[in-house]
């Protein structure tokens, strides 16, 4: 399994969705953590380490970029998802990846595991 090894946190506010990419990454081999907002999130990053996050772009009307700011400064990698296609980002996030849902579990391991 590609992910074995691999501590992932997810968040995602849509609670379906959530579980559904969960269980494809736990089935996958990694060791997954899935919160639902900016505030869980953020305490995650900062009590936890992690290997790699997926972070919706918007949850409940707020944008995810101070977890990712976070992930950058801690130089863990992510990347961003939507469900309206690529974003425009903030300038100094403008080159992390945006992942269009509903999930592509090799799209997540070709970057997840990329060195």
């Amino acid at each position: 399994m590609p992910l074995t090894g691999k501590r992932i946190l997810v968040v995602e506010d849509e609670p379906i969705i959530a579980f559904s990419l969960e269980d494809m990454l736990l089935e996958d081999g990694a060791d997954v953590v899935a919160v639902g907002s900016l505030e869980e999130g953020l305490d995650q990053v900062e009590a936890a380490a992690f290997d790699f996050a997926i972070l919706d772009i918007n949850l409940h009307g707020k944008k995810s970029y101070p977890i990712a700011f976070e992930l950058v400064r801690k130089g863990v990698r992510f990347v961003f998802a939507s469900g309206y296609g690529d974003a425009e980002h903030p300038a100094e996030l403008a080159d992390v990846t945006t992942l269009t849902k509903p999930y592509v579990l090799d799209d997540i391991r070709d970057i997840a595991i990329d060195n």
